[in-house]
């Protein structure tokens, strides 16, 4: 596990203009680790970790393309069932909130077959330690945890 710098950008979703950021980015020689892109109605909202933040930056800024830079964690996810799982009920048991999450295919070479998520927390320093503590987040026992809709 691991912590990055993440761009976000809100693009207006007509077509080409995801292509055309990504070729400029492309032109530049930055690579991505994860990306996801996600539609609300007019505008497209693109986040992605890049293997040379600065690099990508420099792009966007080039372009004219405004940017929120954000730090996430990337951790790998077993390929099992309930890995992605097992991780969310971790970081819940320490009351961490996850604001958003997305996989890539890119595990870092680590494990074969395992990919990576890209986690943003509302607290990057407890998150890591937490996720760091053992080794795994599936060794430590979980306490028990109410259902969210009990009454």
């Amino acid at each position: 596990m691991e912590t990055a710098k993440q761009l976000s950008v809100s693009l207006v979703n007509k077509p080409g203009r995801l292509a055309d950021m990504l070729s400029m980015l492309n032109k530049e020689k930055v690579g991505f680790r994860a990306l996801a892109v996600m539609d609300s109605a007019d505008r497209g909202k693109v986040r992605f970790v890049p293997d040379d933040a600065k690099a990508a930056a420099d792009v966007l800024r080039k372009a004219s393309i405004e940017f929120e830079r954000a730090d996430v964690l990337l951790v790998e996810v077993p390929n099992q069932p309930g890995g992605f799982r097992k991780i969310c009920e971790r970081l819940a048991s320490e009351h961490l909130n996850i604001d958003y999450a997305y996989c890539s295919f890119d595990s870092g070479g680590k494990v074969k077959g395992s990919a990576m998520a890209v986690i943003r927390v509302n607290n990057l320093a407890k998150a890591q330690r937490l996720l760091s503590e053992n080794g795994s987040a599936s060794r430590r026992k979980l306490p028990q945890r109410r259902p969210v809709h009990a009454r």
